[in-house]
């Protein structure tokens, strides 16, 4: 009897479980049923951008799909251009081909092996988890798994506070500025364009409308005011594994006393971005080990720098957007968006500056909310997220990172462990911090087919 295991969600973590699974030799054939929702197979949000413009923030080198082939994206960019080197930050759109063919590929091998892969381009309406199994409910139909998979990616963005319903139902407030890039045409009028947020998002919509959009001025509003930081032309590697660094943060598991471990492990290093590298690996079992206090303090005090440091632009990227500045087309300010409302043919924008007490007044021709993922399940309007919350299937984390669940993946649910609903990706920000590229998120992947696969 083959085990039957559902996938949801059409993106770049589904694909890397897909593959992952397909790419084992398991002792019974399996039937998987994977629910894409209809949007771009393998690519999803991540990597269904087509723009030259919009490159990975992480080297060629890093971004296999599967951890038992580390070179598996750097040959596949090598054969189309031997000069690629695995250094190179290349285009996400090249990203997605590769995914694309590789789940090809992952789905010849399964016809030949006996595998029962069922692809289905429409979303889950719901499910019901019982102790043996797990119903999955789409349209009429109705199918009985042995376990599930959220690989949802981000939940659908929602407007910040203070949006006016008039401003919302004009079209010039974007709330989805990947849909609104993959829409936007050349436009030669002097446009002045807002932008709230300043993460690796704001970085490619800035990039792509200076070039599609000439004449548009730019003004972009975060907190501090500061863009992310640039990765070094050459690759750095740390001077040593991070262990020593690690251990005083695990002897010590508070915000203010990490941030002067840092501050002085930064001050005897070559280079501050050697130290965050080390990091990386460490990352999941550090969070795990702060208490919720210092989770939420960490995100009131600490986030916005970590963000910066941590998730860092290309430094062609950080080049253009310098010279962008330079010409007086973009400005920063510090600052929090306080309302927007819709009058006189335009948004009108009240904007609390960091450190004055007087609002700033603005008017824009388009507002772009550029504020990172969305993971909070409390407030979401993803149908299936809402259901499974509603009915106690899920249980939300107390900080709006996700879902509640072991390190493995497993979803908790009314205090215990769902034996057979999983997650990967985004959904386990409050778990693992760490979870949403995919140098996480293959390693992810490989642990969960391990799970799912066992007897």
């Amino acid at each position: 009897m083959k085990r039957r295991i559902a996938i949801i969600g059409g993106g770049a973590s589904a694909a890397t479980l897909l593959s992952e699974l397909l790419d084992r030799q398991p002792t019974r054939p399996l039937h998987l049923d994977w629910y894409t929702g209809g949007g771009a197979q393998a690519r999803g949000v991540a990597y269904g951008t087509r723009s030259e413009r919009h490159l990975l923030n992480v080297r060629a080198a890093s971004m296999s799909l599967l951890a038992g082939k580390p070179k598996g994206f750097l040959d596949f960019a090598q054969r189309g251009d031997r000069s690629i080197a695995g250094t190179d930050f290349l285009p996400r759109r090249l990203y997605g081909d590769y995914l694309e063919t590789e789940v090809a590929h992952a789905l010849e091998r399964a016809q030949a092996v006996g595998h029962d892969v069922r692809t289905v381009p429409f979303a889950v309406d719901s499910l019901v988890p019982e102790h043996d199994g797990i119903t999955v409910i789409q349209g009429e139909n109705s199918h009985r798994v042995d376990a599930a998979v959220l690989a949802l990616g981000a939940l659908p963005a929602q407007p910040l506070n203070g949006v006016s319903d008039e401003a919302l139902a004009s079209g010039k407030y974007i709330i989805d500025p990947w849909r609104f890039l993959a829409e936007t045409r050349p436009d030669p009028r002097p446009l002045n364009v807002a932008v709230i947020g300043l993460g690796l998002t704001a970085v490619d919509v800035l990039i792509e409308l200076a070039v599609q959009w000439p004449n548009a001025r730019f003004t972009a509003i975060s907190r501090h005011g500061l863009l992310p930081e640039a990765h070094l032309v050459t690759a750095s590697a740390p001077a040593d594994d991070g262990g020593g660094l690690v251990e005083a943060m695990r002897d010590a598991p508070e915000i203010r006393a990490w941030m002067h471990l840092l501050r002085e492990a930064i001050a005897h290093s070559r280079d501050w971005r050697t130290v965050i590298d080390a990091l990386r690996l460490h990352t999941p079992t550090l969070w795990l080990a702060l208490p919720d206090a210092e989770r939420a303090r960490f995100l009131r005090h600490a986030r916005w720098a970590w963000e910066r440091a941590r998730h860092r632009m290309p430094p062609q990227l950080n080049d253009t957007l310098s010279a962008l500045e330079c010409s007086g087309r973009l400005q920063r300010h510090k600052g929090r968006l306080q309302t927007v409302a819709w009058a006189d043919g335009c948004l009108q924008l009240q904007i609390q500056p960091r450190g004055d007490h007087t609002p700033m007044a603005m008017h824009a021709d388009v507002l772009i909310q550029t504020v990172g993922l969305d993971t909070d399940v409390r407030r979401t309007q993803h149908p299936l997220v809402r259901q499974l919350a509603t009915n106690g299937h899920i249980t939300a984390d107390p900080l709006g990172l996700g879902c509640h669940a072991t390190p493995e993946g497993r979803l908790h649910h009314q205090g215990d462990i769902q034996p057979r609903l999983f997650a990967i990706g985004s959904l386990l920000r409050g778990t693992l911090w760490e979870s949403t590229a995919m140098p996480e998120i293959r390693q992810q992947a490989r642990a969960l087919a391990d799970q799912l696969l066992a007897a």
